[in-house]
C-alpha cells in the first residue's frame, strides 16, 4: 500500500505543463519559473541562457524540433538558444568548421520556426530569444570602421566594400529577429518588453558598420519596428536626431546616413497635416545642417528625397528650405554644388510663387555666380533649370526681379566661356527672355551696355594714373625718396 501511495506522489505531468511552463508575474514570483523541478527526475527541467557556459568546449548535435514530443519542445528550443550563442573566430576560416556549421544549421531552424509560426512562444521563450540576438549582434567594431567612410567626399562606390566574415551566422540571426518582429504570432504588449528602448539604441548603434548587408537588414528592421511598436516612434525619432547632431557637428563620420535618411523618408511621407512643430524643428536642425559634411556625395539622394517629402506636406516651407541650402552653398567643392542645383530643382518643382517671391532674389545672386562658373558641370547644371516647365513659369512671373539680376551673368557665358556647350545654353536662356519680354530684355541691355560703359572709363582712370606714377617715378632719383 506505501509504495502505491509513493507512487501516486510521482505522477507525470500533463502536456501543457510540459509545453509553457507558468509565466512570472512579479519579481517576486521568479522562483516559480521552474516548475518542473516538482515533475519526476527523468524530466529535465527548463533552462535559460543563464545557464549557458562562458567557455562551452564541444557543441552539442540536437535533433529537430519537430522530432520531439510536444512536452519536450520548450526545453530543446532553450538548448538550442544555447547553442547559438556561442561566438566563434570567423577570421580563421578552418577553424571549429563543425561547430559552426552546427549552430548556423540551427538558426536556420529558428528562423524557419518563427516564420512559419508553428510554435507559438510564451514569453520566457520570447525573452531568451531576443538577449541570444543581442549576444551575437551587439558588438563593437574593429577600428577600420571608422577610418575609411569616405570623409573627403569621395565616390563611395569606388571604395572597397566591406565583407564581414561572420556574416553566414549574422544574416540568420538578423534574418530570425525580422520574422519575429514582423510575425503575426508576436504579441507586442509581450515583445516591447524585450525590444525596448535600451535594444532600440544598440540597434542604431549598429547602423555605423561597414558591411552594406548588415545595414539593410537593420533598415528594415527598424522601419518594421517603427511600424509595430507606436510606442517607442518618439524615441526612435529623437535617437536618429542625436545620431544626425553628433554626426554633423562632431565627427562627420558615420556609415548608414543614408540607410537612416531612407526609414525617415518613409516616416516623413506618413506625417499627418497641420504638420507638428517638432517636425519642422527637425528639418531646420537635423537635415539641412546635413548639407554641410564634405561627404554628403554618400546619402545625398536619400537627403534630397527627404527635404522635398517635407515641401510637398507644407509648401509654406519652401522658403525656409531654399534659405537653409543657400546658407550651407559650397564655396569650393564643384561636386556638392551640381548636387545642390539638382536639389533646388527638385524643392522648384514643388514651389508655390508665394513662397518663391520670398527667396528668389537670393537665390538667384547664387545662380547667377553658378552660370558664370568655370566648371562646366555646375554651370550646366544651373543653365539646365530652364528645361523645366514649372520652373520656367515662375520664372516668368517674376522676370523682371530675376532677369536684372542674371543678365551679366548670361551675357558674360557667351562673350568669353570657354566651354561651346555653355556658350549654346546660355544662348538659348537669352533667347528665352528676349521672347517672354521684349522690353524687360532691351532695358537689361541698355542698363549692362552702361555699366560696362562707366567700368571702361573707370579702368581708363587706372591705367592713367599708373602711367602718371610711373613717369613722376622714372623722372625721380633716390635722393629725392622719402623713407617712412
Amino acid at each position: 500500500m506505501l509504495n502505491k501511495i509513493m507512487k501516486r506522489g510521482q505522477r507525470k505531468p500533463s502536456k501543457s505543463e510540459a509545453i509553457e511552463p507558468p509565466l512570472p508575474t512579479s519579481s517576486a514570483s521568479n522562483v516559480t519559473v521552474n516548475h518542473a523541478s516538482r515533475l519526476a527526475a527523468p524530466t529535465p527541467q527548463p533552462v535559460t541562457l543563464a545557464t549557458v557556459p562562458q567557455n562551452p568546449g564541444t557543441v552539442e548535435v540536437l535533433p529537430m524540433l519537430r522530432d520531439v514530443p510536444m512536452s519536450d519542445r520548450h526545453n530543446l528550443f532553450i538548448r538550442k538558444l544555447q547553442i547559438c550563442c556561442i561566438l566563434f573566430d570567423f577570421t580563421d576560416t578552418m577553424k571549429s568548421i563543425r561547430e559552426k556549421e552546427i549552430k548556423r544549421q540551427t538558426l536556420a531552424e529558428l528562423v524557419d520556426l518563427v516564420q512559419s509560426g508553428s510554435c507559438k512562444m510564451n514569453e520566457i521563450m520570447q525573452e531568451e530569444l531576443i538577449k541570444m540576438i543581442s549576444v551575437n549582434i551587439f558588438r563593437c567594431f574593429p577600428p577600420a570602421a571608422h577610418e575609411n567612410t569616405g570623409t573627403e567626399g569621395g565616390d563611395p562606390e569606388e571604395d572597397e566594400m566591406f565583407m564581414d566574415p561572420s556574416w553566414p551566422h549574422l544574416q540568420l540571426v538578423y534574418e530570425l529577429l525580422l520574422k519575429y518582429v514582423v510575425s503575426l504570432e508576436t504579441d507586442t504588449k509581450i515583445a516591447k518588453r524585450y525590444i525596448d528602448h535600451s535594444f532600440v539604441l544598440k540597434l542604431l548603434d549598429l547602423f555605423d558598420s561597414e558591411d552594406i548587408r548588415e545595414r539593410e537588414y537593420l533598415k528594415t528592421i527598424l522601419h518594421r519596428i517603427y511600424g509595430r511598436f507606436m510606442v517607442h516612434r518618439p524615441f526612435i525619432r529623437n535617437a536618429i536626431n542625436n545620431i544626425f547632431y553628433r554626426f554633423i557637428f562632431e565627427t562627420e563620420r558615420y556609415n548608414g546616413i543614408g540607410e537612416l535618411l531612407e526609414i525617415l523618408g518613409s516616416i516623413i511621407n506618413g506625417f499627418a497635416l497641420p504638420m507638428k512643430e517638432e517636425h519642422k524643428l527637425f528639418l531646420v536642425r537635423a537635415l539641412i545642417p546635413l548639407h554641410k559634411p564634405k561627404c554628403i556625395a554618400s546619402y545625398h539622394q536619400q537627403l534630397s528625397y527627404c527635404i522635398t517629402q517635407f515641401v510637398e506636406k507644407d509648401y509654406r516651407l519652401a522658403d525656409t528650405v531654399i534659405r537653409g541650402l543657400l546658407r550651407y552653398w559650397p564655396v569650393t567643392n564643384c561636386g556638392k554644388e551640381v548636387l545642390f542645383l539638382g536639389e533646388l530643382e527638385e524643392v522648384l518643382e514643388v514651389t508655390q510663387s508665394a513662397e518663391f517671391q520670398r527667396c528668389m532674389v537670393p537665390l538667384f545672386r547664387q545662380i547667377g555666380r553658378s552660370l558664370n562658373s568655370s566648371h562646366f558641370q555646375v554651370a550646366e547644371r544651373a543653365l539646365f533649370w530652364w528645361n523645366k516647365e514649372h520652373i520656367v513659369a515662375l520664372i516668368a512671373e517674376n522676370r523682371r526681379v530675376i532677369l536684372p539680376i542674371i543678365f551679366d551673368a548670361l551675357e558674360r557665358n557667351i562673350r568669353g566661356h570657354w566651354n561651346q556647350a555653355i556658350i549654346g545654353l546660355s544662348s538659348n536662356v537669352r533667347r528665352m527672355f528676349l521672347e517672354m519680354d521684349p522690353e524687360l530684355f532691351e532695358e537689361c541691355q541698355r542698363h549692362n551696355e552702361e555699366r560696362e560703359a562707366r567700368a571702361g572709363e573707370l579702368e581708363e582712370q587706372r591705367e592713367s594714373t599708373w602711367k602718371r606714377l610711373e613717369e613722376v617715378a622714372a623722372q625721380g632719383t633716390a635722393e629725392d625718396m622719402v623713407f617712412l
